[in-house]
């Protein structure tokens, strides 16, 4: 890892140019990928006997930018890195935990339909049967008993709905003598 130093620098002990070239080294293990040495940008500045160190490096297209205060430059350096090495830690697990998964579950989340097959066994068979599974949970709404009834005065002979009143499952079912069932959750 490349470290740019601008503002008032001092010059810095054999130690503690040791102490923060390890630090650094240690934050390019993260930062850095194959072939590639990322930069980091060291602004000092002193207000009121207080040193102020803002480390800025740009990780994974997103710039991470910390601000570390102490007593003096080593000290506010070590703390600004400290932050944002936890930052970089919180964005490299967040970007590791989305991407898990096979691109091809990636292309299947976004649609409405899965399709799944019951059995595998025989696929010789010509009439082999499938289960699809529709999810259209983010359009529906919880229904009232009343409103079900109306849905279901078309040709359907069930309704699955979400009641309102109790905010549980039901399943609406029509009987062959025109009757309805009602099975709660």
């Amino acid at each position: 890892m490349k470290v740019i130093y601008t503002g008032r620098t001092q010059n810095f002990t054999a130690a503690q140019q040791k102490k923060l070239d390890t630090k650094f080294a240690k934050l390019g293990k993260q930062f850095d990928r194959k072939g590639e040495e990322k930069e980091a940008h060291v602004i000092l500045t002193v207000e009121r006997h207080l040193h102020y160190a803002e480390i800025t490096v740009r990780f994974h297209d997103r710039p991470l930018a910390c601000i570390g205060t102490g007593t003096d430059q080593v000290t506010a350096i070590l703390a600004a890195a400290e932050k944002i090495e936890t930052q970089a830690l919180k964005l490299r697990t967040k970007w590791r935990d989305t991407k898990r998964t096979p691109k091809e579950a990636w292309a299947g989340e976004g649609g409405s339909e899965e399709v799944e097959p019951e059995a595998e066994a025989e696929p010789a068979v010509a009439s082999e049967k499938r289960v699809f599974r529709v999810n259209q949970h983010a359009r529906r709404k919880p229904m009232t008993i009343d409103e079900a009834l109306i849905e279901m005065e078309g040709n359907r002979d069930y309704l699955v709905y979400r009641d309102a009143e109790t905010d549980r499952l039901a399943v609406l079912l029509r009987r062959r003598d025109g009757n309805y069932d009602l099975v709660e959750a």
